[in-house]
């Protein structure tokens, strides 16, 4: 039995809300086999009030939720990143810190909830779907047999993972 605990970065530009939501479910779902984070390249300094209001509606805490640099993630005494997933498209073009220990990367690119427009309803029904989305990419990331894939057949499961887009609604 393997008992690592594998470090994943959700990175996004803004750090407000998908790379939150990510970071969020990830922890709960994959707690004792996974630990995640979240930041952004150029990170808002604050978190999007929908998205704190969905993770509560969940039952989440969100005291950890904070936006913040992807450079602290880069840093010589940062955790060591297994894999670093991007899920805006803005993050996935732009350079990106040399990451210690070369993590697994893979780009899992979901619309942007906080670039939603509408009344209070379809706002946060973004919110939510974004939600979703993470949720089953997530879902089916920590069901992997980390154990017996070698890391090209890993790699390329990630990358499938990427590319599974469910349907809206």
């Amino acid at each position: 039995m393997n008992d690592k605990v594998y470090n994943a970065l959700f990175l996004c530009t803004g750090n407000s809300a998908r790379s939150i939501l990510a970071e969020a479910f990830l922890n709960r779902i994959g707690q004792g086999r996974f630990r995640a984070f979240s930041a952004g390249s150029q990170p808002k300094g604050e978190v999007h009030p929908y998205t704190l209001q969905l993770l509560k509606t969940m039952n989440y805490d969100t005291s950890f939720a904070r936006s913040k640099s992807w450079e602290e993630f880069a840093a010589p005494d940062a955790p060591k990143m297994d894999f670093v997933f991007t899920v805006c498209d803005d993050a996935a073009n732009e350079a990106c810190p040399v990451w210690p220990g070369q993590p697994m990367t893979a780009h899992w690119g979901v619309p942007d909830p906080a670039a939603a427009q509408g009344n209070d309803a379809e706002m946060h029904f973004a919110f939510a779907d974004a939600y979703r989305m993470l949720d089953n990419r997530i879902s089916i990331f920590v069901s992997l047999p980390m154990n017996s894939l070698d890391r090209l057949a890993l790699q390329r499961r990630l990358n499938e993972i990427g590319r599974h887009l469910p349907e809206t609604g």
